[in-house]
C-alpha cells in the first residue's frame, strides 16, 4: 500500500504491466508510438533544416525540440530561466553537491510510460519514493487534532481510517464505475473506455470533488470526509483539491497516477538536461553527433520571449528579451498558458477567441516546499522506550501538512522536505522567508516529536519555493474547476489545426496544463508529442502507416464533446 487511505486502484505485484497513463479522455498509447521502429514521422526533404520555434525549455519543450531535431528540423528553443521548468533540482550551499532537493516534480508513477521511455533513453535510474505507508517507507505518523498514530502499514492505524478507506472505495465504485474503467484501461479496451467516460463527463462535469463525496451514502459522515481530506490517498491529504472538478480526480485514480511512485536518482532535472545534450543515433539531415545544445549558439537556449505576433504568410514572429526578432513557419508554446496573457505581448490573432477564453479560465493551484540538509538519516534511530523510529514520514493537519524523509544510506547526509503544501496552505507561507518558514515548521514538528531535536542535525541553510510567486509560472499546475471540461478540450485538441481557420494555424500549445493530466510529467510528454505531430503535419510531413500518430487516429478517439447550448 502506498497511502494512508488507499484507493481502489492499488495493486501489489500481480504480474500485470502498469496502466499506460493515456487516460480516459484520449485513449492513445503514446508509449507504443514512441517505441515503434518506424519512428514518429517524416518531413519532406525540402523542409529539412527548417527552423521551428520552441518556447519554453521545460520537459515538454525539450521533448518536442528533441523529436523535431530527429526529423531533420532545426528547433530554436527559447527559455526565460533554466532548462527543466518544474523539473527543478537544487543543491544546498556549502554541502555535498550530491545532496539535492526537488523543488517541483519529485515522484513519478509507473503508469507514466511515455515519460519512462525518455528516462530510460537517457540512462537515468529511479528508486522508490517514500510516500506515506509505501512499502519502501520505514514508518508513517498520522497526526490529526493533536493525536498521533504510528504505522508501518494501514493495519496499524485505528479502525476509523479503514472505514474511510472503505468509504472511498465504495464511493468510486458507486459513482464512477471504478473497477470496470480500471480494467478497460489495463486492457486498452478503447470502446469500453469511451463508453464509460462519455457518460461520466456528461454526469459529472459540474460536480466538485467534495460534492462527489457528499453525494455518496458511503461518505455521509462529516468526520469521515474531514479525515479523508486531511489524510487522503496516495500522497497525502487532498482537501486542497475539494473545490476542483471530480473529473480531475478520477483521471488520477483510474490511471494509478498516485501509486507506486519512484524518484529519479540524482534529481529529475537531469532528464531535460540530458535530452538537451543527447546525440541521437537515428537522426535525419543532421550529422551524427548533433544535439539540441550543438544547434544553439554557445550551447544555450535563446532568452525569454517578449512578443509573439503573426506576419505575412501566416508565419509566427518571435521577439526575445535581447531584442532579436525571428520569423518561423511554425512554433510550439510550452510555458504555462497564463504567460500568454501577461508576460508575453501577444496578438489576438494568434488563437481563436474561444481558445483565449479557455486560457483565461485556466485554474492554477499554488504549491510550496521547504527542504533542509541534515547530517544523516537520524529518523531511523530507535526510541529507547517504544522501539519505534524516532521520526517518520508525517501527515498532519498542522502547518507542515506533509513531511518527507529522503536518504541515500545510513551513513550519508540526507534531506528532509519539512513541508509540502498546496493552495490555501501554500499561501500561508508566501510572506515568510526560508528561515522564517523553517522556524514555524520545526515548532510544529517539535509538537509531534517532542523527544527529537531536528535542529541539531541541520547542516545547511533551507531552500524553498512558492510556485505561485515564480514569475514564469504563477502557480504550480492546472486543476480544472467544475464546468471547465469544454475549456480543457479546446486546449488539448488545439494541435488538430486543420479544424481551425487558416489564419489561426502554425502556433501549437503543449505542456502539462494543456494535457488532461496536469501536474504530471506524463502530460507534458504527451502534449509535446501531439505538438510534434502538428508541426510535422503543418510542414507537409506524415507518419508511417504502420505507426499512426495521435492526429492520425484523432477522429476515432477524440475527447467527448459537450454541447455549448
Amino acid at each position: 500500500m502506498t497511502s494512508t487511505v488507499p484507493n481502489a486502484a492499488q495493486h501489489h505485484d500481480d504480474g500485470q504491466p502498469p496502466i499506460t497513463m493515456f487516460g480516459p479522455d484520449f485513449p492513445y498509447a503514446y508509449d507504443d508510438y514512441l517505441h515503434h521502429a518506424a519512428g514518429l514521422g517524416r518531413i519532406p526533404a525540402t523542409g529539412h533544416g527548417t527552423e521551428v520555434a520552441v518556447i519554453g525549455g521545460g520537459l515538454s519543450g525539450i521533448v518536442a525540440a528533441y523529436e523535431l531535431m530527429k526529423m531533420g528540423l532545426k528547433p530554436v528553443v527559447y527559455e526565460a530561466d533554466q532548462i527543466g521548468g518544474r523539473l527543478r533540482t537544487v543543491g544546498f550551499e556549502g554541502c555535498d553537491p550530491a545532496l539535492t532537493a526537488e523543488m517541483g516534480a519529485m515522484r513519478f508513477p509507473p503508469s507514466s510510460t511515455a515519460l519512462q521511455y525518455y528516462i530510460d533513453l537517457v540512462g537515468l535510474e529511479t528508486k522508490p519514493f517514500p510516500n506515506p505507508l509505501a512499502e519502501s517507507t520505514p514508518s508513517t505518523v498520522v497526526d490529526l487534532k493533536g493525536e498521533s498514530h504510528y504505522a508501518t502499514s494501514v493495519d496499524d492505524l485505528p479502525q476509523v481510517y479503514r472505514d474511510v478507506m472503505n468509504a472511498w472505495n465504495a464511493c468510486l465504485e458507486e459513482g464512477a464505475d471504478f473497477a470496470e474503467m480500471n480494467r478497460a484501461l489495463r486492457e486498452r479496451d478503447v470502446p469500453k473506455i469511451r463508453e464509460i467516460w462519455s457518460r461520466l463527463v456528461e454526469q459529472l462535469d459540474n460536480q466538485t470533488f467534495y460534492g462527489f463525496l457528499c453525494a455518496s451514502e458511503a461518505f455521509k459522515s462529516f468526520r469521515h470526509r474531514e479525515i479523508f481530506g486531511q489524510v487522503g490517498f496516495g500522497t497525502g491529504g487532498w482537501d486542497t483539491d475539494f473545490p476542483n472538478s471530480i473529473l480531475e480526480i478520477l483521471r488520477v485514480v483510474y490511471t494509478e497516477a498516485d501509486d507506486h511512485h519512484r524518484g529519479i536518482v540524482g534529481g529529475s532535472q537531469q532528464l531535460p538536461l540530458r535530452l538537451w545534450e543527447r546525440e541521437p543515433q537515428k537522426i535525419v539531415h543532421w550529422d551524427l553527433g548533433t544535439s539540441l545544445k550543438s544547434l544553439h549558439a554557445s550551447g544555450e537556449p535563446r532568452p525569454a520571449v517578449t512578443r509573439l505576433h503573426r506576419t505575412a504568410g501566416n508565419r509566427i514572429t518571435v521577439t526575445d528579451a535581447s531584442g532579436d526578432i525571428r520569423t518561423f513557419p511554425a512554433a510550439i508554446f510550452t510555458g504555462q498558458s497564463w504567460m500568454l496573457l501577461s508576460k508575453v505581448d501577444c496578438d489576438d490573432s494568434l488563437f481563436p477567441i474561444d481558445h483565449w477564453t479557455a486560457m483565461e479560465r485556466t485554474h492554477y493551484m499554488e504549491s510550496s516546499k521547504l527542504f533542509v540538509p541534515v547530517d544523516r538519516p537520524f529518523w531511523l534511530d530507535k526510541d529507547e522506550d517504544t522501539g519505534r523510529d524516532v521520526m517518520s514520514m508525517t501527515l498532519t493537519d498542522r502547518m507542515t501538512r506533509g513531511t518527507y524523509l529522503l536518504d541515500d544510506g545510513p551513513d550519508k547526509p540526507a534531506v528532509i522536505c519539512l513541508s509540502y503544501t498546496w493552495c490555501d496552505d501554500s499561501l500561508k507561507w508566501l510572506p515568510l522567508s526560508a528561515n522564517e518558514r523553517m522556524e514555524v515548521m520545526l515548532k510544529s514538528l517539535g509538537e509531534i516529536y517532542p523527544k527529537v531535536d531536528i535542529r541539531k542535525h541541520i547542516i545547511g541553510n533551507p531552500v524553498t519555493v512558492s510556485w505561485e510567486n515564480e514569475p514564469y509560472f504563477m502557480g504550480a499546475f492546472k486543476a480544472n474547476l467544475p464546468g471547465h471540461y469544454r475549456y480543457q478540450r479546446r486546449l488539448f485538441t488545439h494541435f488538430m489545426q486543420d479544424r481551425l481557420p487558416a489564419d489561426k494555424r502554425g502556433l501549437f500549445l503543449a505542456g502539462d496544463d494543456i494535457s488532461w493530466t496536469a501536474g504530471w510529467a506524463e502530460g507534458a510528454v504527451q502534449t509535446a508529442l501531439n505538438a510534434v505531430w502538428g508541426v510535422m503535419h503543418q510542414l507537409g510531413g506524415a507518419t508511417d502507416p504502420v505507426n499512426p500518430g495521435p492526429g492520425d487516429v484523432f477522429d476515432e478517439i477524440a475527447p467527448v464533446e459537450l454541447p455549448e447550448d
